[in-house]
């Protein structure tokens, strides 16, 4: 069975400062999931800490690959195990639009993908407003059990975060056996 949990938090360029930068950071990058059906291939949680509303964590459930792609991510197996990607999105930085191979979890492994954008709000050049997402994803290749990403060590670990008001990037892509 393949878990994917999706934590985003969102923020409005209005919002860079340090205060508000110290509200993400106590926001958790990972919580115990809700019930799961067992008869499902495929499970998505998402969670969605919102700085719009106080940064109130919603939290929404859906099963299946197309689940699994509204969230980003493709995963199909292979003789190897399940082979993790990241599919193009919307995001105008850093720009995303290819295929990125993240990892391959075989069966009872986690791995975790942190990410972080800038998106375009509107489409309209006469009201151009930016805002921002930090994602942390977490998969496993298992049986779910509610606490199995909370406080887990990853047995894969990417992480594409970059600093979105300009600087030096922080990319790296950590693995460990």
């Amino acid at each position: 069975m393949i878990v994917v949990q999706r934590v985003v938090v969102r923020w409005g360029a209005h919002s860079r400062g340090a205060t508000q930068a110290d509200l993400r950071r106590a926001i958790p990058e990972a919580y115990e999931l809700p019930e799961i059906p067992v008869d499902e291939g495929c499970v998505v949680h998402e969670v969605t800490a919102d700085e719009a509303v106080g940064y109130r964590v919603d939290s929404r459930t859906a099963c299946g690959m197309t689940a699994l792609e509204r969230v980003s991510l493709h995963a199909g197996l292979t003789d190897d195990g399940l082979v993790v990607q990241r599919l193009p999105g919307w995001d105008v930085y850093p720009a995303s639009r290819r295929v990125t191979r993240l990892f391959t979890l075989r069966a009872g492994e986690v791995g975790r993908y942190r990410a972080n954008f800038r998106f375009l709000g509107t489409t309209c050049p006469c009201a151009p407003y930016w805002y921002y997402e930090a994602w942390t994803l977490h998969i496993a290749y298992a049986v779910p059990d509610p606490v199995v990403f909370p406080g887990a060590t990853a047995d894969h670990d990417v992480d594409h975060r970059v600093h979105l008001y300009g600087g030096r990037s922080r990319r790296s892509r950590k693995q460990s056996a």
